[in-house]
């Protein structure tokens, strides 16, 4: 994979370069150097930081988006603030990773995004052989073919966008909403249950005081 790491700090840069040596890594420390490297390659993906000199990264990424642009980014920050992350999804990003961050979790989000890039080819995401039909809401693991209700949907459908990721009880109830209706304690651990009853308990993992996980890895 050909990134764009757009970073000015030494320290990221040199580090993500020999962390991600899998990768071929383009390393530039400003919004003009990063101008320069999309005329001159072609990136599937670019990391993208927000506090840049002179051009920050949300302005640079606004500008790229308006010029029709369509390779994904990552934008990498340390502001946690939720207005600042907001603003950089608005401004066309594709995901987010605050500082500091592990190596596994931003390898974790590209293959979530690229998975998405395939998703919207085909109306379906599959994960280590289980389908989810995003058109339909079928969900098939084995011999086992279910369609499932809007709000287990939803919760099946973030946990396979990224597998052995981990989400809390909350961060699965923040995804419920939208879906009508008001969102009970319990809802979670009600959708959760009834989706192992259908299709397994493994199909779900629980990582006991912090949340749920799609597994990685098939089990053998």
């Amino acid at each position: 994979m050909k990134l764009l790491l757009v970073e000015d700090d030494e320290m990221i840069g040199e580090g993500l370069q020999q962390a991600m040596r899998t990768h071929a890594v383009y390393w530039v420390k400003n919004a003009m150097q990063a101008e320069q490297a999309i005329m001159q390659e072609v990136f599937d993906a670019i990391l993208l930081d927000i506090g840049l000199p002179k051009k920050n990264g949300i302005e640079w990424l606004t500008e790229f988006r308006k010029g029709g642009n369509q390779t994904p980014v990552i934008v990498i920050t340390a502001r946690d603030a939720i207005e600042q992350r907001i603003e950089g999804l608005d401004a066309g990003a594709d995901d987010y990773v605050l500082k500091p961050f592990a190596i596994e979790e931003l390898e974790a989000r590209l293959r979530a995004i690229f998975r998405r890039k395939e998703e919207r080819l085909t109306n379906q995401l599959e994960v280590n052989g289980v389908i989810l039909n995003t058109a339909n809401y079928m969900l098939s693991a084995g011999a086992v073919s279910q369609r499932l209700s809007a709000k287990a949907f939803a919760i099946m459908y973030h946990l396979m966008s990224q597998p052995g990721m981990i989400f809390s009880k909350s961060q699965l109830e923040e995804k419920l909403y939208g879906w009508g209706e008001e969102i009970d304690s319990n809802a979670v651990e009600v959708h959760v249950h009834h989706i192992r009853k259908k299709f397994g308990q493994d199909i779900i993992q629980t990582v006991r005081g912090i949340g749920y996980a799609f597994p990685d890895k098939k089990e053998k």
